[in-house]
């Protein structure tokens, strides 16, 4: 069997290396209307949101390490975060870029020096705490199977094109969905995918499965919740609370 059809297999997804979680945490929470603190470090009952989320992937066992990408002075910080709630799988830490698809692409170069190529990489929000269990072993299990997960959920409202003011189009909702995170791909080909927009001085696409529908992969969809929401602004700030006490109260009470 040729090397393209190998990788073209089952066989091949299925016998992959390891699995390790890109975290991206380079925001500095510009909709927060946060001045003294990035986003991803303000607290959600008593604990900094970029712990919650990394605590997902640490009490996974399917996941192997993680890679965090945060602001360079606010390494040292995160650093104490992570020896205080005893995150020992974060085993990488690097500064970010001056887009999102730049920091992730530092992120995906860390991973290149300490794991092989074909292992799987699932990239996520560092305030995005509510991933699932679930869902990500729904997305290592789609990357095995098919070489990528996309995280979506159906869009509940109309979706329309405007322009000048005047709607244009209106799209059948029936097909729509909003693409969401975890986004999961082999790591030799997401960072060759990478490295083809820096060719081509692409450096501010809005998300990995953009890039990587750009450069012709295709790309599978696993279902997610709608609780998996991004905080980026002051009404996701206190939506995030009320979920939160919501799971606690289902832990608590059995529901």
């Amino acid at each position: 069997m040729d090397w393209v059809t190998l990788k073209q297999s089952e066989m091949y997804y299925q016998n992959m290396a390891n699995t390790n979680a890109l975290i991206f945490a380079g925001g500095v929470g510009n909709r927060m209307n946060s001045l003294a603190k990035p986003k991803q470090f303000l607290q959600l009952y008593g604990k900094e949101i970029i712990i919650h989320t990394l605590e997902n992937f640490q009490n996974n066992p399917n996941i192997d390490g993680i890679v965090v990408v945060c602001k360079d002075n606010w390494i040292d910080y995160l650093k104490k975060l992570l020896k205080k709630y005893d995150v020992d799988k974060v085993k990488w830490i690097v500064p970010g870029g001056e887009t999102g698809q730049l920091s992730i692409y530092n992120g995906l170069c860390k991973l290149e020096k300490h794991t092989e190529e074909d292992s799987i990489v699932l990239v996520h929000d560092g305030v995005r705490p509510f991933v699932s269990d679930k869902l990500i072993d729904d997305c290592i299990e789609s990357v095995k199977k098919f070489g990528s997960a996309i995280t979506v959920v159906p869009a509940i409202e109309t979706i329309v094109s405007i322009e000048n003011g005047e709607i244009q189009t209106i799209t059948d909702r029936s097909k729509c969905y909003h693409a969401k995170a975890p986004q999961c791909f082999i790591l030799g080909e997401l960072i060759a995918a990478h490295r083809k927009a820096l060719q081509e001085n692409l450096t501010n696409m809005i998300d990995s499965a953009s890039l990587m529908k750009y450069y012709g992969h295709s790309l599978h969809t696993v279902s997610g919740n709608y609780d998996n929401i991004k905080i980026t602004t002051p009404t996701d700030f206190y939506t995030s609370r009320a979920l939160y006490e919501v799971r606690e109260n289902q832990q608590i009470f059995g529901l």
